[in-house]
């Protein structure tokens, strides 16, 4: 009798393993993920360290292997911060801002951003260096005009003088969108020793649960 419950006993601990660990992998796949900066493409808004939550239903059910989706909810749109494939290679995730969605005509004039022709205001973009780069030297300060592709965005890090983004490798195939980034839950400088008194007194706790815009 001992034997039998002692087994029961092990069969529901084996099926509530099972059961958390798939519930994990669905919610994983399909629901929410966990992403940290590692760059500071994209300072101000995020800093190197902070660690967030991406939203993997938002635009959409979506089948995980191809990126197909199977039921759409939207479309990104500019603003968003989003979390996809690096076109350069689909084994990187990156993290930016979409500027401009499909027909869009982007177009940067000496640091400012045109869309479709019209200067639109930009008030995520953060410059740190104030020489402008002509069209010849590279494209970071001079690009353009280009037209996005359908199925396509094109993104660019909020930190412009210091971003390798859609200026220099193009544009974000809708499939390699993994999710748009809503929520801080973390965040501390990881350049301190991680097991170390410096780690614990560098945690940014008034940027815990912040929203991301």
């Amino acid at each position: 009798m001992a034997a039998k419950q002692k087994k029961n006993t092990v069969r529901e601990y084996t099926e509530a393993i099972v059961i958390a660990v798939l519930l994990a992998v669905v919610i994983r796949t399909f629901v929410v993920q966990a992403f940290k900066i590692p760059s500071g493409s994209m300072l101000p808004t995020l800093q190197i360290g902070d660690h967030l939550l991406v939203s993997k239903f938002v635009y959409g059910l979506r089948l995980p292997a191809t990126g197909t989706r199977l039921i759409p909810w939207k479309d990104p749109a500019r603003g968003d911060v989003v979390v996809f494939r690096f076109p350069e290679n689909r084994s990187i995730d990156y993290i930016k801002r979409v500027v401009g969605v499909a027909g869009d005509r982007v177009e940067i004039r000496n640091k400012q951003l045109f869309i479709n022709g019209k200067r639109v205001e930009d008030s995520h973009a953060h410059f740190t260096n104030s020489p402008v780069m002509p069209a010849s030297v590279g494209p970071r300060d001079n690009f353009g005009p280009v037209l996005v592709p359908q199925g396509n965005i094109f993104v660019m890090g909020d930190n412009r003088d210091n971003s390798y983004d859609g200026r220099f490798w193009g544009f974000v195939e809708e499939r390699d969108i993994l999710g748009k980034a809503f929520v801080l839950y973390w965040s501390w400088d990881i350049d301190r020793p991680l097991f170390s008194l410096d780690r614990l007194q560098s945690i940014r706790w008034t940027r815990l649960g912040d929203w991301i815009y």
